[in-house]
């Protein structure tokens, strides 16, 4: 082997999975419940923020702060929980398709 060439690695085959197309053989529906729950937990946060009308209003007051401050800062975390909602939605999809590749069950 020259000097100038790296020794090949093994490929992991978890990451081969990732990169080889499915098979003709299995097809696995683009859209599924897990995909679609998983964007509208995505949608809701964004909706909310984006309908400024809602929550343009001084009262109810918090501490004395506004209501129109301090629901816009709850919306952190609770956007957080549904993003972490999201990603728990496309991972669990992502397993099932996994193994309807490779024959399992889901």
């Amino acid at each position: 082997m020259p000097s100038d060439q790296a020794p090949t690695e093994a490929p992991d085959p978890d990451r081969i999975a990732d990169v080889v197309p499915e098979p003709a053989g299995t097809p696995v529906p683009a859209v599924t419940p897990e995909r679609v729950l998983a964007g509208l937990a995505l949608l809701v946060p964004i909706v909310a923020m984006l309908w400024v009308s809602s929550y343009d209003k001084t009262a109810p007051a918090v501490a004395g702060m506004p209501f129109f401050y301090w629901y816009q800062l709850l919306w952190v975390p609770v956007s957080a929980v549904f993003t972490v909602a999201a990603y728990l939605l496309i991972n669990r999809d992502e397993k099932a398709r996994k193994a309807a590749r490779t024959g399992g069950a889901r």
